[in-house]
C-alpha cells in the first residue's frame, strides 16, 4: 500500500486508477464478489510490471456498484488483467486455507462463491497457480509440525510471490524472482509480527511463537528490514522509469507505515505510525 499522504495529486490519481482498474477487471473477469478480496498488493504488481515493459494503456472513468455516486478514472492494459487474475487466484486459495484452518463461515462462503472462476485462470496461468497450490500445501505442512524455523515457512510465501512477479520468461525473469521472493518473505514476516498476540492467545501457528521467542518487535523489525534490503537491492537493479515515484513510495515508505499502523492498532495507538 501507498503511502498516500506523500504522493502528489497527479501520483494519488495514478495510483487509485491502477487500484480501480484493477477492480475493473476482476469484476469483468470473474465477478463482483470477488472484488471483496481485492489487494493493494496487486496494485503494486501491475505498477511494477507496467513501468518495467511500457504497455500501451486504454482507460476512461465512471462509477460503478462501490461507488456509485462519483465517476472513478480507471486504466487497462495486459498487466492490469494479470494481476486482477492473480488477485483471484491468490484470494480464492487464502479463503480456503481460512476455512480449513477456522473454519471461518465468510471465508468458505467466499471460496465458493470464486470456485468456478479458477480454473480458466490455472490453465492459462499454470506455473503461477501450481505455485500457489504447492506454497498453500507446504505452509500447512509446516504449520502442523510446528516448524520453528521462520525461514521456512517464509521461503514458502517467498517462491510464490516470485513466480507471481514474473508474467513471462525473459531478460528481467531473474531479477524479479528474487525480488518477489523477499518481498514475500518480508510480507509472511509482517503478518506474524502482527498477529503474533492473536496467534498465542487462539494456540494458532506462528513462527515466532514456535521459536519460543517472546513478543518482541524490535527484533521482529530486524528480520523485516533484512527482507526489504534484499528487496529494494533488486528493485533497484531494474529499469525503472515509469511510475518509480509510486514504486519508490510503496516499498520505502508505505509497507512500513501499514506495518506500523498495524501493530499500534493492536497495541490501541501507541507506536508511531509513519515510517521510521
Amino acid at each position: 500500500m501507498a503511502d498516500t499522504k506523500e504522493l502528489s495529486a497527479e501520483q494519488k490519481q495514478r495510483y487509485n486508477s491502477v487500484y480501480c482498474g484493477i477492480c475493473r477487471q476482476i469484476r469483468k473477469r470473474s465477478s463482483q464478489i470477488a472484488r471483496l478480496a481485492l489487494s493493494f498488493d496487486m496494485a503494486f504488481l501491475a505498477l511494477l510490471l507496467m513501468s518495467l515493459y511500457e504497455p500501451e494503456e486504454t482507460g476512461g472513468d465512471r462509477a460503478c456498484l462501490l461507488h456509485p455516486i462519483k465517476p472513478r478514472p480507471w486504466i487497462d492494459n495486459p498487466y492490469i488483467q494479470y494481476a486482477a487474475d492473480m488477485n483471484v487466484a491468490l484470494a480464492y486459495y487464502n479463503a480456503l486455507d481460512d476455512w480449513q484452518d477456522d473454519r471461518k463461515v465468510s471465508s468458505g462462503l467466499y471460496a465458493r462463491l470464486v470456485k468456478k472462476h479458477y480454473p480458466p485462470i490455472a490453465r492459462h496461468y499454470q506455473r503461477q497457480c501450481t505455485a500457489i497450490v504447492e506454497c498453500i500445501s507446504d505452509l500447512q505442512d509446516l504449520e502442523k509440525s510446528g516448524c520453528d524455523n521462520p525461514d521456512l515457512p517464509a521461503s514458502c510465501f517467498g517462491k510464490l510471490m516470485a513466480e507471481l512477479m514474473v508474467y513471462e520468461e525473459d531478460l528481467w525473469s531473474d531479477s524479479l524472482r528474487k525480488l518477489g521472493e523477499s518481498l514475500g518473505r518480508f510480507i509472511y514476516l509482517a503478518d506474524a509480527a502482527v498477529d503474533y498476540a492473536k496467534d498465542q492467545q487462539k494456540n494458532r501457528y506462528n513462527p515466532f511463537i514456535a521459536m519460543g521467542k517472546p513478543e518482541d518487535q524490535p527484533l521482529f523489525r530486524q528480520y523485516l528490514e533484512m527482507e526489504m534490503g534484499r528487496c529494494t537491492h533488486y528493485y533497484e537493479s531494474l529499469p525503472l522509469v515509469q511510475d518509480k515515484a509510486i514504486l519508490d513510495n510503496i516499498l520505502y515508505g508505505g509497507v512500513w507505515l501499514q506495518y506500523s499502523g498495524k501493530i499500534a492498532k493492536k497495541d490501541g495507538g501507541n507506536h508511531d505510525q509513519r515510517p521510521l
